[in-house]
Formats: C-alpha cells, structure tokens, sequence
C-alpha cells in the first residue's frame, strides 16, 4: 500500500488552501515536479469561487497541462573547432559606472530634493546651450518685472499647458521663485511653424528655455529650446570588436522563444554559418533588462508562465549564460520584470536570485548604468519610461521606439514625464543624462529600432518572447529574436535575425 508522503508534500506546500480529494494518492504524484504541481494547482484555484477541492479529474488536466507547457532546458553548446574568434585575442577594456542608489523615506522633504536638484542640472545643461536662444537666461521673475514689449530670455520647468479657445498653445512654467505663463501662436513662418510644433511635444516637468516678448505679464514665444545633447563626432574604436546589444529574454513565459535563444548562443560559439566573421568580432554583450518574466508583475500572468518559481526562471536564464564564451564581457540589468525593487534606479539583481552563479565575466549592473568599452560611453537603460512617452508626446509610437527615445535624448533625462513610472525621490536625480552617451541602449518595447541623433547612436534591442495576448490586444507587432551588433572600428551597426537561420 502507497504510503501518503508526497501528498502531504504538497498540502504543506499549499499551506492547506486546497483540499486534497481522499481519490488520490501518492502514484497519482510520482515523477511531477512538485515546485510546478504546487503553483498550478494554485494558480488553477486562484480565481475560483467557494470551495477549493483537488478533485482526481483537475489534477489529470492539471498534469496534462504541465506536460504541454514549454519549459526550456540547459544548453550544452561546444565551440566549433574550426572557430578562430579575433575577439578572444583582444584585451577587455571596459568601465562601469552605475546609478546612485540613495536611501529616502518618500517624505515631502525628499521630493522637494530630487525636484530641486533635477532642476538645477538641467537647468545648466539649457544654459550651457543658450547660444541657441542669445541674451542672458533669466528666472521667471523676470516676467513680471519687465514692461510690455520687452524682449526676455527665461529657463522654468513646465507645470501645465492647455490649448486656449484660438488654438494656441498656454504654458505655466516654474523655477524655485514661482510661476508665469508663456503663450505659443500659430505662425506662417518657417520658425514660427517649427516653434509651435515644438510646443505640442511639451510635457509636465520640461525643463526650457524661450525667448520672446512681454505682453500683458506673458511671454509670447518665438524660440525655444530643451537641455539636449550636443552635436558631437562620432567615435570609433581602435580594434576591429563587435558589442552585441540584448533586452527582454523573458525566461518563464510560455512565449519564451527557446529555439531561437539557443540558436543565438550557438552562433556566438561559431556553430552556425551565417555571419561566422561577425561573431567571432563579438567582445561585449549587454543584456539590458527583463532577463525574467518575473512573478505577479501583472494580473493573471500566472496563466502566462511556463515556469511558477522565480528562483528557478533566474536558474534556468544563468544556466543559458554558461553558454557564452568566455572572452565576452557580459553587463546584465534588471528590468520592471525583474524581481527587484521597481522604483528606479534599480539596484543589480540580488544574491539570492544570483545563488550559486558565478562567472568572471559576467557583470551584474544597475539600470541605468553608464558603460565605458574600448573608449565608447554606453547608457544602458531598460526603457520603462517609453510607456509615457510615447503615451504623452506627439508622433511616438511603439513601432518606432527610436523616436521616443530622441525625445529622451533632447531633455536629457531618461524619465522625463514625473509619476510616468516609479522613481526614487533621492537628494541627487540619477536618470539626468550628465555625461552625452556615444550609444543609447534600451528595450522594455519589444521593438527593435535604430538612430541616430547628434552623433549618438539610438538602439533598441527587441525581444526573445513572442507575441503576448496584450500585445494583440493593442495591434503591437514586436520583432523578436533579432540581435543588434554594432563594430566599433568601422561604425557599422548589424541585425542578425535568428528567425531567419533556424
């Protein structure tokens, strides 16, 4: 006779939540993975209503579903021998410089702070930038000491904007000694017209500068001008290496593109043909966040996961990086998936997800985190703020993501929009832009997309998931299992398509 230790297992494992029905036992049990039993016996009763009984015929489909579901594997990929990779005779040269994490108590004291100081620096990014507009900058004071018809250059932060009853454009602006209102008017010159289109993408929190003249303790606009970066050379790399740019691998979900992950590995081992030369030019690799699909990120995501223990999805993702050659240097940041804290800036993946993972050359970063490789500055972020974004400024869109990301680029901070997602209120503001990135990475959109923008090169790099029901639901097509790799002696910028090889 069956004893019933494997039944008591998982009641304990299920804290008693469910009844387990006197028809099973222990053989009905034996060879499940008791981690996967426990959460989908959970999630199957999750949303149920009155009694939750573990009848014979639910664990039968609930078996059935565990064995259809696609939990990926470890990858044993040897290097092909007739590999020669130029990357492994290269010396690593790299830098990293990570967000300032700094404790807060969320008090008023704390906001006022991180507003102050993002003010502040951004402020002196407009005016390291005000031969654009000409004349000395001036506090919004200035507004209303000044008779009508005087002409006045002044920096404030956008508090409100509205579209009067003529269709031009009012904005309230804001420094440390208080408020004034700037009017945009429809004009028919080429400046007038390029100024008011401007003025469409304002958003809460702008940080700008204007020129224009006084009437009525009003400022009508005629330039304006943000923080952004300035037109810079383009540099190159010494040695002929390659930086290969990744975000979004989502290892847990059912739509977790395996095949196509593993083929990528492989390619970077020299096993698959195409492209051989450009992977054996790969000496970086930057993952830049979502590297899980995480738990309870949002409603009913248990439904959508092949893997039910967070542990185990972080497992089954290093495993993956055992894969990767040595000589490449790997920077893995943490994304609004990721099981850290949500607020940014995200501190690196913690300890406990790391467990027993350790390699040389893998880095476990902060997100944002600026990268200095071969002489390049790479600003990797994961991207979250592009929701807002492209929610909030005209013309952006989730089918080009490098335009948002411009946008980004032009105020010189990676979460423009306050409140668009979380943030840490700390004394000193990490997400201002402070140094002009050579590369712009991000993902979080499942869109690849590329730019260039004042001679810094925009790249997102996609996904490895498939497309989610959500993402149906909004007519978003994401372009997953492509790899951008960018060859920094010749500035060409390359995106292989593992969709294509497999």
């Amino acid at each position: 006779m069956l004893d019933n230790g494997l039944i008591l297992e998982l009641a304990s494992r299920l804290n008693n939540r469910v009844v387990i029905a006197s028809e099973i036992d222990d053989g009905d049990l034996s060879g499940l993975d008791m981690e996967a039993l426990t959460g989908r016996v959970s999630a199957f009763f999750s949303d149920k209503q009155g009694a939750s009984i573990l009848t014979k015929q639910i664990l039968q489909q609930i078996i059935l579903m565990i064995q259809e579901e696609k939990i990926p594997t470890a990858i044993e990929i040897s290097r092909s021998g007739d590999f020669k990779p130029m990357a492994k005779e290269v010396d690593k040269k790299f830098g990293i410089s990570e967000s300032r994490l700094e404790k807060t108590g969320g008090t008023a004291a704390d906001f006022t702070d991180y507003f102050r100081d993002r003010f502040r620096k951004l402020r002196d990014f407009v005016r390291a930038n005000r031969s654009m507009l000409g004349g000395m900058l001036r506090g919004v004071d200035a507004i209303k000491q000044y008779a009508d018809g005087r002409e006045v250059s002044v920096i404030g932060m956008v508090y409100d904007k509205m579209v009067t009853k003529n269709g031009n454009i009012l904005v309230t602006i804001e420094d440390e000694n208080g408020t004034a209102k700037i009017l945009f008017v429809k004009g028919s010159s080429p400046q007038a017209i390029e100024v008011f289109e401007n003025s469409k993408k304002l958003v809460s929190d702008d940080v700008i500068a204007i020129k224009g003249k006084i009437y009525n303790k009003l400022v009508i606009v005629n330039s304006m001008a943000w923080p952004d970066i300035p037109i810079h050379e383009k540099k190159r790399t010494e040695t002929d290496i390659g930086i290969a740019f990744m975000s979004d691998v989502h290892v847990g979900s059912k739509l977790f593109l395996e095949k196509q992950f593993g083929e990528m590995l492989r390619w970077l081992n020299g096993n698959v043909d195409s492209r051989k030369d450009l992977a054996g030019k790969v000496k970086y690799l930057i993952i830049n966040g979502d590297v899980a699909d995480g738990i309870g990120v949002y409603p009913n995501q248990d439904k959508d996961l092949a893997i039910l223990d967070i542990y185990k999805q972080y497992s089954i993702f290093f495993d993956f990086l055992y894969s990767i050659p040595e000589y490449i240097e790997v920077f893995v940041t943490p994304g609004n998936h990721d099981a850290v804290q949500r607020a940014e800036p995200q501190p690196p993946l913690t300890k406990e997800l790391l467990g027993s993972f350790a390699m040389d050359n893998v880095h476990i970063i902060s997100n944002p985190s600026m990268l200095s490789i071969e002489g390049l500055k790479v600003l990797a972020y994961h991207g979250t703020s592009l929701d807002s974004v492209i929610q909030n400024i005209p013309n952006c869109s989730y089918s080009r993501p490098e335009i948002a990301m411009t946008e980004i680029l032009k105020r010189r901070h990676l979460s423009p929009i306050y409140g668009g997602n979380i943030i840490v209120p700390s004394k000193s503001d990490a997400l201002v832009i402070d140094e002009v990135p050579d590369i712009l990475h991000m993902g979080h959109v499942h869109k690849n997309g590329v730019s260039d923008y004042h001679g810094t090169l925009i790249i997102n790099s996609g996904t490895w998931q498939g497309r989610t029901a959500f993402q149906v639901k909004q007519g978003h097509i994401p372009t997953p299992g492509i790899l951008p790799v960018y060859e920094g002696k010749s500035m060409t910028l390359s995106n292989v398509d593992f969709n294509n090889i497999l």
